[in-house]
């Protein structure tokens, strides 16, 4: 898999970008603001149909500007094949492309274009709340099961009904009538969710422990457990036994969730708890193991990926390897030897000189 064209209109703040890519390292370089993280973002919104740094389309449309175009040009699936974005500032919905044929969801998009994303957010994603663990899961997953994307979509839909329900309700009484069907399909779908998710982890953290075995000299084991709610014992149960353990849960919360007006239960809760030698990261973990950690279960994604598609996934590493000493900085430089990778940094003559050095500076490319 193997980006050869990178094209961008009005998107961030490129009014025009025309790129020949690499198909090794491409190193971009550029002072802070001028544009090194909106062109890896460009990338990867390509590959999934979503930004990773905002909800709101009009913020990856450039000053001024109607619309923003992206499109690229890669070798994928054994063919030359296109992408395109066309996304508007008004409330017109975004208009996705593959090989110029207009698609009707982003779902379709993953296995055309498989990328791999490092940011410094995912350095803390160890420490903070359970949404980035979350989306940790999730995002790999799109990408890996269609179906399972269609799932994920399909549930944040009814949790946002079901929560207006809950928030309204009490004006207007009737909002309860259809809950018991939500509830229903809620379980339905949450226990897809949860029978994948608890496999992609147990998975991915046998990968992610060799990389840090690595990374930390031998000095350190990466476990992790998936978490969910008490009613389920075993998050690796046939989908048909965790569906009737969320529906248990459902009803042993119905009276506190009328109360609080929240949704007090189901897998948009879930978590999972990541250990070294048995202790866990969020509550003890220093800044280097977190960091360490966070490196080895990207670097696990991208080979989980590689072996579920045959295909070398396009590696995204956006300011990471300033975050590192030295000798980090080397091992995480010898795991990018193979397939196609974008380095986002400030002193290239710290990085690599395999590939192509990109210096971008104000939204353009600078020769």
């Amino acid at each position: 898999m193997k980006l050869t064209r990178l094209q961008l209109y009005g998107f961030r703040n490129y009014a025009a970008l025309d790129l020949p890519i690499h198909p090794g390292v491409n190193l971009i370089v550029g002072e802070n603001a001028q544009g090194k993280t909106n062109l890896l973002e460009a990338v990867s919104y390509l590959s999934t149909g979503r930004s990773f740094r905002t909800m709101r389309q009009v913020e990856l449309i450039g000053f001024g500007a109607d619309f923003a175009d992206l499109s690229c040009r890669l070798f994928s699936q054994g063919r030359e094949q296109s992408i395109r974005a066309v996304l508007f500032a008004s409330h017109r919905p975004k208009q996705l492309f593959i090989g110029g044929v207009k698609q009707k969801t982003a779902a379709e998009l993953p296995g055309v274009l498989t990328t791999v994303l490092f940011c410094p957010d995912d350095l803390s994603v160890l420490k903070g709340g359970a949404a980035p663990r979350r989306k940790l899961l999730d995002n790999a997953l799109c990408q890996l099961r269609p179906g399972y994307a269609q799932a994920l979509a399909e549930y944040n839909k009814l949790l946002d009904s079901k929560t207006r329900i809950l928030k309204d309700y009490h004006e207007m009484p009737s909002l309860l009538d259809p809950l018991p069907e939500f509830n229903y399909r809620l379980a339905q779908v949450g226990a897809i969710l949860i029978w994948h998710r608890a496999r992609y982890l147990n998975s991915l953290i046998k990968a992610a422990a060799d990389y840090h075995h690595e990374f930390s000299g031998g000095r350190e084991a990466l476990t992790a457990s998936y978490q969910t709610v008490s009613t389920i014992r075993d998050p690796f149960a046939e989908q048909k036994e965790i569906f009737s353990c969320l529906l248990d849960h459902q009803q042993s919360h119905y009276k506190a969730e009328l109360e609080s007006g929240q949704c007090l239960t189901g897998p948009h809760k879930d978590d999972f708890d990541a250990k070294l030698d048995g202790i866990s990261i969020k509550a003890f973990g220093s800044q280097g193991q977190t960091r360490t950690a966070a490196i080895s279960l990207k670097l696990a994604e991208r080979e989980l990926l590689r072996r579920d598609t045959g295909e070398e996934p396009v590696l995204l590493l956006d300011d990471v390897l300033s975050e590192l000493d030295a000798r980090r900085q080397d091992f995480v430089l010898n795991q990018i030897s193979s397939g196609q990778v974008f380095i986002t940094c400030c002193e290239p003559e710290r990085v690599t000189n395999i590939g192509q050095t990109v210096t971008i500076r104000g939204g353009q490319l600078c020769t």
